[in-house]
């Protein structure tokens, strides 16, 4: 089976990580948070995280070859439970605006603290990407 990195040129570079790995058909999609290109987490609360930390994910499959339905699993750790909660509506009108509504199986789990002190959620996930072999990817 063949495994690649998957650092989209548009994420910031990593150092000790991968922002993806794809291994045959699995793309392994490495924790974001609401980091920017610049490395700096975006302002703004809850939903503004949750945007930008999606679409590194997204950011990252697209450029392993996949797209949003490709999702299987995805988990969000959360510093504030509640305050996601609270912002549920607005979360999922962003969700399916940019995957739609092909959920995949999710969980989402509180932390008390993420990498970056300024971080409110992290996303990570997993995609197959069926019919390929990472090959060309």
């Amino acid at each position: 089976m063949t495994r690649q990195i998957v650092n989209p040129p548009s994420l910031v570079k990593p150092s000790g990580f991968a922002h993806g790995v794809r291994a045959g058909e699995f793309v392994y999609l490495g924790g974001q948070t609401a980091m920017d290109a610049d490395g700096a987490i975006v302002g703004g609360g809850i939903v503004e995280q949750f945007v930008q930390a999606f679409s590194n994910v997204l950011t990252t499959l697209e450029a392993a070859g996949g797209t949003p339905a490709d999702l299987v699993d995805v988990t969000i750790y959360l510093t504030d439970v509640e305050d996601y909660q609270a912002n549920g509506r607005e979360i999922g009108r962003r969700w399916r605006e940019m995957a739609g509504t092909e959920y995949p199986a999710m969980a989402g789990i509180g932390v008390t603290r993420l990498w970056q002190r300024e971080a409110l959620i992290e996303i990570q996930g997993v995609a197959h990407i069926a019919g390929t072999a990472g090959d060309d990817a």
